[in-house]
């Protein structure tokens, strides 16, 4: 759909949906914008046997060469863990497998279902870049996965481009992950809701939001039921009294990664948080 001062382009990508609207009515640039998202997924996705994640995965022990936008998401992820100390850790892709999440999320419900037990994460030390080749080494018995960290970036690396191309402002969200850039189109600012209720903020100009929930993505296992969002240190889904964190920070990778580590930190996620700086809503169960 198409306005005098805006255009805006929905779809489905990254295994969830998106909303990409542009500040210009340019309808080649918002195709572009797709093309862009689209081309992420094919590089990222862990269900692609094609893609440089997978090719990547399984050459453990040599540096791959890779493209700049999954160079910079992988070096990323692995300096959220870090910053996070190990909350937050791509390396949980044999644990989400164990758990049944090995195939897309839509597909889950055929199968018969996994054991429901997962393993620590091995961590991301001994993971090697190298910033001149774009080449990356991952040590053997280590594998990634972007599942905690892609939507967000790629909502970061889509409006990027839309603004550098010659948008006045753009917001792209990919599964409610989002990522909001200069003007809107009415000039006052982006509002940014979750669950179809605005959240309590100014409008923004160059901000992401991002939120973790443990109410999507659940799934049935022989050990009862499970959700995507795993504590890497245990091997198991959290089970806190947190529903949902949503983290507006200064960028959507940001965002995204530290709402995953809020709700993997429990009851004071909160004080974890403020130690980053950063706008958050933490939304308890009703029992709590």
């Amino acid at each position: 759909m198409t306005t005098e001062r805006h255009a805006t382009a929905t779809g489905s990508a990254m295994g969830t949906t998106f909303l990409i609207v542009v500040h210009r009515d340019d309808a080649p640039l918002l195709a572009g914008a797709v093309a862009h998202l689209d081309d992420l997924e094919r590089r990222w996705s862990r269900f692609l046997s094609d893609s440089e994640l997978s090719v990547l995965n399984r050459r453990p022990g040599v540096p791959v060469l890779v493209s700049a936008d999954t160079f910079q998401v992988l070096q990323a992820a692995v300096d959220g863990s870090r910053a996070t100390a190990g909350r937050f850790d791509p390396t949980v892709i044999d644990t989400m497998e164990t758990l049944g999440y090995d195939r897309p999320f839509e597909q889950i419900g055929g199968s018969p279902p996994a054991t429901g037990t997962g393993t620590p994460a091995p961590g991301v030390d001994g993971i090697v870049f190298d910033e001149a080749l774009h080449a990356v080494t991952l040590p053997v018995g280590v594998r990634l996965d972007l599942g905690g960290i892609g939507k967000g970036t790629a909502a970061d690396l889509v409006s990027g481009r839309l603004m550098e191309r010659g948008a006045s402002g753009a917001a792209v969200s990919v599964g409610g992950d989002v990522r909001v850039r200069g003007d809107s189109p009415d000039g006052t600012g982006w509002i940014v809701s979750h669950d179809r209720a605005p959240l309590d903020l100014a409008p923004l100009r160059d901000a992401g939001v991002c939120t973790s929930t443990v109410t999507r993505r659940s799934w049935r296992t022989e050990a009862g039921r499970v959700h995507h969002i795993v504590d890497p240190r245990t091997g198991r889904p959290t089970a806190t009294a947190i529903e949902s964190v949503t983290v507006v920070g200064r960028t959507a990778q940001q965002a995204e990664v530290l709402t995953k580590a809020a709700m993997v930190t429990g009851p004071d996620a909160a004080e974890f948080l403020d130690g980053f700086g950063v706008h958050a809503f933490i939304r308890c169960t009703v029992a709590a």
